[in-house]
């Protein structure tokens, strides 16, 4: 009886496994170790350090969790976690669902697949400057300003002679932001109009070498021009010299009472001819021809580093969630989805009804996934955001690093340490237990 009661309470010593438990705990021991070093010590450690001062030595009790709350570097922080968890999450996943679901229909989504994901084996560090000189404001350098000029210079003019004005001898005066000739223009006179201030290399390529305009009966000619030759005690003032060129473009405008009555532009040698209306008025060159050319958005200021840092790792996240989703549709029963176009659905109706409920339990595993991740973001916004926008983009990640080591606030940063693990806790629980309910299907 001893024999086989002690035969069968032999396998409890046991693990599922068949292995005898002091053997497993045994090879679990380094991990464990390694564990307890690298991350239950850490954890604790900060925990308790976040209730001392900056000394380490005075208990301070809550106050460093107060300054969670009180101080304005980390309250934008906090506001820009936020807008971080529910924009870039959702938009990575959203994308990856169209790329998944789009790139199925094409005899090159494998490709396509390729392109997108290829981001994902690029580090932050390398992300982000690429992405710093993407956003670069100059539209000779930054990818982002050079398409953003180009789409708003297909619709909307842009200034030849941004930095122009009139010289010494010309009869121009300034006037809301143009310039406007001091008395009335008689047709048949010829009327010069010399401005200086632009880079010859800067000048329209069509400008040919200025000349001086000949009188017409009835109407009003002039020439307006590059009044100035290089070289020391070279060319004459006010009139046109071999050397100098014309203002080819130029809009000239005849007003009188405060009303345009003629307008024209110059020609590639300057010359310009307005009707008969224009005697007696005066000639304006509006502000539209010195307006300073278009350059973009200023993507890494104030207002826009945060939308744009979120752009950068949305590029980057984009194929992880496109993988992660186009493996479960690759796992989703198509019979399905026949019988819905069957019963007359169209392909948005299944995609709607049929797909995306299919592949919820996917979706919202990205979409933890990214929340996680981006509540630890650190890397991009570091490197994209230039000094003077940074604390404008801080997150809560940053700013731990800031408070540690830039201002010396080890208490502050651990408190920041724990605040993090806490907001990461439920969205681990979740996804734990979600994971968990699916095993028991």
């Amino acid at each position: 009886m001893q024999s086989a009661t002690g035969a069968a309470k032999a396998p409890r010593h046991r693990s599922v496994t068949g292995t005898r438990k002091t053997v497993a705990a045994l090879f679990l021991l380094p991990a464990l170790v390694l564990l307890g070093a690298l991350v239950v010590y850490p954890i604790g450690y900060s925990v308790v350090r976040s209730f001392y001062d900056q000394s380490g030595d005075g208990f301070a009790g809550v106050d460093n969790y107060q300054a969670l709350f009180t101080d304005d570097g980390i309250r934008t922080a906090l506001k820009n976690n936020v807008i971080w968890v529910v924009f870039a999450p959702t938009v990575a996943t959203a994308l990856g669902l169209i790329f998944a679901v789009l790139t199925e229909r094409v005899r090159w989504g494998t490709a396509f697949k390729l392109v997108v994901f290829m981001p994902m084996a690029i580090s932050m560090l390398a992300a982000g400057i690429i992405f710093r000189l993407v956003y670069d404001q100059d539209p000779d350098k930054g990818v982002a300003n050079a398409v953003w000029v180009g789409v708003h210079d297909t619709f909307a003019e842009s200034s030849a002679f941004p930095k122009a004005h009139p010289g010494r001898k010309s009869p121009l005066v300034a006037e809301n932001g143009g310039f406007v000739t001091g008395a009335t223009v008689r047709a048949g006179d010829p009327v010069a109009l010399p401005l200086v201030g632009v880079a010859p290399d800067q000048l329209p390529d069509g400008a040919k070498r200025a000349v001086a305009a000949r009188a017409e009966p009835g109407k009003v000619t002039g020439t307006t021009w590059q009044d100035f030759t290089r070289g020391k005690g070279v060319g004459t003032l006010g009139a046109p010299d071999p050397d100098e060129l014309g203002y080819a473009g130029m809009r000239i405008e005849a007003v009188e009472d405060g009303k345009v009555v003629a307008s024209t532009k110059a020609s590639a040698d300057g010359t310009f001819t307005l009707p008969a209306s224009a005697d007696g008025a005066r000639l304006r060159l509006p502000a539209s021809n010195f307006t300073e050319p278009y350059n973009g958005l200023d993507w890494l200021g104030p207002s826009l580093v945060t939308p744009a840092i979120i752009g950068s790792y949305i590029w980057m996240w984009a194929g992880f969630a496109m993988v992660l989703i186009a493996a479960g549709l690759a796992g989703m029963p198509r019979e399905l989805l026949e019988a819905a176009r069957v019963d007359g659905a169209n392909e948005w109706q299944v995609f709607r009804r049929v797909t995306v409920p299919l592949l919820a339990p996917v979706l919202a595993v990205v979409a933890v996934t990214l929340m996680i991740n981006v509540l630890k973001v650190f890397d991009l916004v570091f490197i994209i955001a230039p000094g003077s926008s940074q604390d404008d983009a801080n997150v809560l990640a940053l700013e731990l690093y800031r408070k540690g080591f830039a201002e010396d606030q080890p208490g502050v940063a651990s408190a920041i340490a724990v605040f993090l693990l806490l907001l990461v806790i439920p969205v681990m629980w979740f996804n734990v237990r979600r994971l968990r309910r699916e095993v028991r299907r």
